[in-house]
């Protein structure tokens, strides 16, 4: 495996002065292009149409679909569920699997029948969503829409070559002073292919990336975003490109949102909002893990985190930290001396963000 320092010197060395340039929080109109697995749950679409009604503040030049693939848990939840059912305990990893195997024993259902769609297939049925997201806010996308890779990365020599990763490059070597955001949602696979392909677009890109646990948390991060795609995710601490880190855990998770929320705040909001409460109410996620009812539920919209930090950083307090080392353990491991800095989300208004989306939500046709 490419340990991290070799990974670094594949790619362009940034100068302190100019990383602290583009780590600067944004202000007035950006850049940006949204990478995303809009189909596999229901928090990016929440998030491109959040976006989509701010192009006041967000010059949305691209928007990418990223693979998917639910089947990278099937082994591991198989060989969880055979102890489950002998009612031996679940540690470590297999620990996460405990709620959904309950609802499987419930529903008499063996893990081995649930049917997993393979990346590519995730990534054209996030394509169609994409498209759908459009059409429900009545716009068109104007050649803005691209396929993404339709495998994960096997190799640092083996870029998976898409329209997406093209597009990314293409838009990133553009003449134009001001930083292109990257907003990835999803599996990195489109964006480190990209940088694969043309280092030279990571002093021309800020990444903004919600995964796991923060990086101070030394504990095994159970993060779909990451997981799927780990040479990916290793390569984005690794190559120095300037990185805004969301954590997932203990910051997005605050993005909760309940059903009488939804009935009060996104239901009747016009085609969207509709579309928005049909997704909360038949959200693909409850019917692959047998979750029945919203009584005393939440649901997170984890991928707001990411264009609440583009629109106003305010509501997504950040600091420069050293940029860690993400093993192949999926834990973070200490920066070694003289590593990069990145941003890092330590906080989020909750209330200040979704008041915003809601009201955006108000205006939408």
């Amino acid at each position: 495996m490419t340990d991290s320092q070799s990974v670094a010197g594949m790619f362009p060395q940034i100068s302190d002065e100019e990383r602290l340039r583009l780590l600067e929080p944004p202000s007035g109109p950006v850049r940006v292009v949204i990478d995303t697995d809009t189909h596999n749950e229901i928090d990016d679409q929440f998030t491109l149409a959040w976006a989509l009604l701010s192009q006041d503040l967000l010059e949305i030049e691209g928007v990418y679909a990223a693979p998917y693939s639910f089947g990278i848990y099937r082994d591991d939840l198989i060989r969880a569920y055979e102890l489950f059912q002998a009612g031996q305990p679940l540690s470590g990893e297999l620990s996460r699997f405990r709620g959904w195997l309950g609802n499987l024993s419930e529903a008499g259902v063996h893990p081995g029948d649930i049917e997993f769609v393979p990346p590519d297939v995730g990534m054209e049925k996030s394509f169609e969503e994409i498209l759908t997201v459009y059409e429900k806010l009545g716009l068109d996308p104007g050649g803005c829409v691209f396929r993404g890779s339709e495998r994960y990365l096997t190799s640092y020599d083996a870029p998976v070559e898409s329209p997406a990763a093209e597009h990314l490059i293409q838009k990133a070597l553009e003449d134009d002073e001001r930083p292109l955001y990257v907003a990835a949602i999803g599996a990195l696979t489109n964006v480190a292919s990209a940088l694969l392909l043309e280092p030279a677009i990571a002093g021309r890109i800020v990444v903004l990336w919600t995964a796991g646990f923060p990086s101070s948390v030394k504990q095994y991060n159970p993060s779909f975003n990451m997981e799927q795609d780990m040479l990916a995710s290793k390569l984005l601490f690794d190559c120095g490109v300037p990185l805004v880190y969301l954590p997932g855990f203990h910051v997005g998770a605050q993005l909760r949102l309940s059903l009488p929320e939804m009935e009060a705040w996104v239901r009747g909001k016009g085609a969207m909002g509709d579309y928005l409460y049909w997704l909360y109410t038949h959200n693909p996620i409850y019917e692959q893990r047998y979750i029945r009812g919203h009584f005393g539920r939440t649901w997170v919209i984890w991928d707001l985190i990411n264009i609440a930090w583009l629109l106003d950083p305010a509501w997504v307090p950040s600091d420069l930290v050293p940029s860690p080392v993400l093993g192949d353990d999926q834990v973070w491991h200490p920066a070694p001396a003289g590593r990069h800095a990145m941003r890092e989300a330590y906080e989020i208004d909750r209330d200040g963000i979704f008041r915003d989306f809601f009201r955006k939500l108000e205006q939408a046709p």
